[in-house]
């Protein structure tokens, strides 16, 4: 329980209110609290309920949202390729915050778009990843040769 507590004399002072007035909030329910012998104590959360406000949280966070369009690929190159992205993603990235991928590939235009969204360092990784196996000589697109 590691949620921080106030006593009603905190929040009376925190609210600029009397300490009667917020026991009388807590009397009337208005303000949940917790009876610790003869003291309340008020946790953050119910707080902020009372005041309309939420409780603190991180605010500070981007998503990038970045579409890669890879020109004259086949169906098993995208296929590799694809498998290759996804298994990246899914095991490289912070769980809380997981990169979310797609590919499509157009078979008559031989050309296959891989969508990446999630936050913008585990973002750059995969694509550099993409850079890198997208190397002339590495057998993804039409007319190179593979080697078995």
């Amino acid at each position: 329980m590691s949620e921080e507590m106030f006593s009603v004399e905190q929040v009376a002072e925190r609210l600029g209110l009397h300490v009667r007035t917020v026991r009388g909030y807590i009397r009337s329910g208005r303000l949940r609290a917790v009876r610790i012998g003869k003291q309340y104590r008020i946790a953050r959360a119910d707080l902020a309920a009372l005041t309309g406000r939420p409780p603190a949280r991180r605010t500070t966070s981007a998503e990038v949202t970045s579409i890669v369009q890879v020109d004259g690929i086949d169906r098993a190159g995208a296929d590799r390729l694809a498998t290759v992205v996804l298994a990246a993603a899914n095991t490289g990235s912070d769980p809380a915050r997981p990169l979310r991928v797609q590919t499509a590939h157009d078979e008559e235009r031989g050309r296959m778009k891989i969508v990446v969204l999630g936050d913008a360092g585990t973002t750059a990784e995969l694509l550099r990843l993409i850079d890198a196996v997208l190397e002339p000589g590495n057998g993804l697109r039409h007319g190179e040769a593979r080697d078995a």
